[in-house]
């Protein structure tokens, strides 16, 4: 039977597809993927638009890769970079964000596949794109390809004899990314004016321009945080250090949040933790109070990569290198963190802090300041000299304390309540001294409490600290709805939009739990203006915005972004769709979910 029979395209590659001759349709298949760069015609974006499709639902499938799709991909990026002509004919355009995607899905999981793909010189191609020839959506996927590539023992040397061009072009363009997608996308006035194959791309067809601007924060991140991962590559092989371990970028590495469109991916923070295994990597974060700052900020919120955060102070704080550098610094956050139980299940992680914290206590170095040395003999006296004097007391005499911590706190609330606010963290002070350790509940009530008066003495510091220390004391840890909303409260005084939303949308999950149904949610309208407004403070291209918005009157944000509509009903759904999207706990390298397919026989992968 004539392999075009039903088909009036001759050598038509579906229905070459539908070959049931496995040995027929395999040499038919080989030979046409030999000759796909010299088709010249609107078929050939149906070709490969429908590789894609293959690549993407069947990434294990052995066929297409073994056959020359690898060297037929590299083959038509390499016509798109070279012949202008060529790509501006047809649909052309779009024909090397597809190659190079294909590329990608079928190396993602697959070392057999990566190594096919570097002998049939993927890498070239890539790199052209990478180089930005073309635009930031096709340095997206090639990102991204060159990331799986590198991440196998197997294709890392190939990538390596890149190393440097690609690690100075990672580091530029995940500091870049954000206001490159802004300026030449997401903030263009005049949506018409935007490239219409981006467009095409970005939304598929479906959504118009709502779709595209939440696809394009989408993407831009996951660019963001595919350059990181591809760094991460060589750092975890100490490779390039001295590179990647530039003051500026390490700055700008801090501020790099997944956040909640990429909630999956650790971003800055990972490769931070990365260089902290190292000794120059260590020595090159001590030196810049930024991303000590920053990593502290994390050590104390909620959200979900705080275990890398205390990581990465941990790691510093055992180096005698760098422990001195940074000890002033960490150690006011670090003691609130002392009582933390179970974390990204690690048990006693306050345990472990404590223990570092205290390494060189008792030799009191005259190199940490006063308020340093306070700080450790509080911790001292809390977790060894208190807990060892309670575990010799009798449970008669500890119940006799707990009913006098009790009275000590009825008298706070009512000093609270008639005003007297001073009156009543005097009350609490008094009451958290003298609760015995097990009394937990007692104990995060209290700090709880004091939070809420230090609020209300305009004292965020103090507030933040309390609510951290009840944070820590609940079970599981972060989750005691009035010390999250508190501490929210306390970091929007700061000026901490990032760290005061993640509170807020677990204080949001926690008012969640005892409902069977997402249509029976009613969220406080509090949390909603609070939410409301970190999300836009947050937004992943407020920076951009604001630093193009005065040089390029033409560029402003989208109106149709709904961070600006007054409508309390969408605001509610779409903070009940990012509870169900948040994630646990997470471990290793970045993970970015692919863009859905839209139609029949689509899915969702993730990479």
């Amino acid at each position: 039977m004539p392999l075009n029979q039903f088909c009036s395209i001759p050598g038509c590659f579906f229905c070459i597809m539908k070959e049931q001759d496995s040995s027929l349709r395999r040499n038919a298949i080989s030979e046409y993927l030999k000759h796909v760069a010299l088709i010249d015609d609107e078929e050939l974006i149906l070709v490969v638009s429908g590789i894609w499709n293959m690549a993407m639902t069947r990434p294990d499938d052995q066929e297409l890769p073994y056959l020359g799709v690898f060297e037929c991909m590299a083959n038509l990026i390499r016509k798109s970079v070279d012949d202008r002509s060529w790509l501006f004919r047809n649909q052309n355009i779009y024909i090397s964000y597809y190659a190079a995607h294909i590329i990608g899905s079928y190396t993602m999981n697959n070392v057999e596949f990566a190594i096919k793909a570097v002998e049939s010189g993927v890498i070239p191609s890539l790199m052209e794109l990478l180089r930005g020839k073309i635009s930031w959506v096709e340095q997206r996927v090639a990102v991204r390809a060159l990331g799986h590539l590198a991440s196998y023992e197997k294709t890392f040397k190939s990538v390596a004899i890149y190393e440097k061009e690609v690690i100075e072009l990672s580091m530029n363009l995940a500091s870049a990314c954000l206001e490159i997608v802004y300026t030449m996308f997401v903030g263009v006035k005049d949506t018409n004016k935007r490239l219409k194959y981006h467009s095409d791309l970005l939304a598929r067809g479906v959504g118009g321009i709502d779709m595209e601007n939440q696809k394009a924060e989408e993407w831009a991140s996951q660019l963001q945080c595919w350059c990181i991962h591809l760094l991460n590559c060589f750092a975890t092989k100490e490779r390039s250090l001295e590179i990647i371990c530039k003051q500026e970028f390490l700055e700008d590495l801090s501020e790099m949040w997944g956040g909640l469109v990429n909630h999956s991916s650790p971003a800055g923070v990972g490769l931070i933790r990365i260089l902290c295994y190292t000794k120059f990597g260590r020595k090159s974060i001590a030196e810049s109070r930024h991303v000590i700052v920053n990593l502290c900020n994390l050590s104390r919120s909620s959200d979900d990569w705080q275990y890398m955060g205390i990581d990465c102070l941990l790691l510093l704080l055992k180096d005698p290198g760098t422990r001195y550098k940074i000890i002033e610094i960490s150690t006011s956050y670090l003691v609130d963190l002392v009582e933390l139980r179970t974390l990204a299940i690690r048990p006693k992680f306050g345990e472990t802090i404590t223990r570092v914290l205290l390494n060189d206590f008792r030799r009191k170095s005259k190199i940490m300041n006063a308020d340093v040395q306070r700080e450790l003999e509080e911790i001292w006296s809390l977790k060894v000299e208190r807990s060892n004097r309670e575990r010799a007391t009798s449970d008669e005499k500890l119940e006799e304390k707990r009913v006098l911590v009790n009275l000590l706190k009825q008298e706070g609330n009512h000093r609270f309540l008639v005003g007297e606010i001073d009156e009543a963290v005097l009350q609490y002070t008094e009451a958290i001294e003298l609760c015995p350790l097990r009394y937990t509940n007692e104990r995060i009530v209290l700090y709880s409490n004091r939070a809420q008066c230090n609020l209300l003495l305009r004292d965020p510091d103090g507030a933040i600290s309390d609510a951290t220390r009840a944070l820590c004391l609940s079970s599981p840890p972060n989750s005691h709805s009035k010390s999250l909303w508190r501490r929210s409260q306390a970091y929007d005084m700061k000026g901490m939009a990032k760290e005061s939303l993640m509170d807020c949308i677990m204080f949001i999950n926690g008012c969640t739990k005892s409902k069977k149904s997402p249509n029976q949610v009613k969220i406080p309208y509090y949390a909603v203006r609070m939410i409301s407004k970190q999300m836009d403070s947050t937004w992943l291209f407020k920076a951009s915005q604001m630093k193009t918005s005065s040089s390029h009157p033409e560029i402003e944000r989208p109106m149709c972004d709904n961070r600006e509509s007054g409508d309390r009903e969408n605001t509610n759904e779409k903070i009940i769709r990012i509870l169900k999207q948040k994630k646990s706990f997470k471990s290793g390298l970045s993970t970015i979910l692919e863009e859905p397919l839209f139609g029949k026989g689509g899915n969702r992968r993730g990479n």
